[in-house]
């Protein structure tokens, strides 16, 4: 990556596209840069990559937004805006987002959280959303994808109190897929993240256009699609090499 970046670090590790939010001294809180730099990061590393892993310099992966930025800045508008493109940029991506939490993860920073397709965390990280602590509601889309995350009931419990939850919770909550101690939080994710490399990036992206679309539909129209877009992909070439590989009782090769 030659881009010159303000506020995250940026590279190219293997198939691996690794997004490091990098403003420690404020736990790496979220300003108008921050997310204009989270966005235009995903969308090239989307180019490159085979899965993305977001990460966080120092103890916290998140702490929100920079609430001195939000007071201060005339633009609140634009951005509140920007926070949900550079969201909503995660969300779309063609291939999976991963993202590893550590410490505190609280508002702006559990949107973020959010946003990604999996979620693994430390036993001890600190997560939820404190806006109505301080009389304020959530603007980077807590509101909507938190009940669609673990139904409505908990995420207004979650949402009214300011309850925090810790990671092995938020697993068991649906919000993360695994928790490990923090000492291994590192090791695991990028672990996890050349797991997903290895493999057919057209089936990554394929797999996850499938939950997401699917899962705005009913259950038969979702069924048709999966068996339309099956149909489709086992003629092509990383399918083919797929059931080689099997046969041959060989890992696959993929292009």
């Amino acid at each position: 990556m030659n881009s010159e970046w303000l506020t995250v670090k940026v590279r190219m590790d293997g198939r691996i596209g690794r997004l490091l939010l990098n403003r420690p001294e404020v736990l790496n809180a979220l300003s108008c840069t921050v997310v204009l730099e989270i966005e235009r990061a995903v969308m090239e590393l989307e180019s490159q990559a085979r899965v993305i892993l977001i990460e966080a310099a120092g103890n916290h992966f998140c702490a929100g937004a920079d609430l001195r930025y939000l007071a201060d800045t005339p633009n609140k508008r634009e951005f509140i805006e920007q926070i949900n493109r550079a969201f909503f940029s995660i969300e779309r991506a063609s291939i999976p987002v991963i993202a590893a939490v550590q410490g505190y993860a609280l508002a702006g920073g559990f949107e973020l959280m959010q946003a990604c397709d999996i979620v693994i965390v430390a036993n001890d990280a600190i997560i939820g959303d404190q806006h109505s602590n301080f009389g304020l509601i959530p603007g980077g889309g807590g509101s909507q994808r938190l009940p669609r995350l673990i139904g409505r009931q908990r995420a207004l419990a979650l949402l009214l109190s300011g309850e925090r939850l810790t990671g092995q919770e938020a697993v068991s909550w649906g919000l993360a897929y695994r928790s490990v101690p923090s000492k291994q939080l590192a090791e695991y994710s990028v672990g996890f993240a050349e797991r997903l490399a290895t493999k057919s990036r057209g089936g990554l992206k394929a797999l996850k256009c499938l939950v997401d679309q699917g899962s705005a539909k009913p259950l038969h129209e979702a069924i048709d699609l999966e068996v339309n877009t099956f149909l489709e992909w086992i003629g092509g070439q990383d399918a083919q090499e797929g059931l080689r590989a099997f046969q041959e009782k060989r890992p696959p090769r993929f292009e």
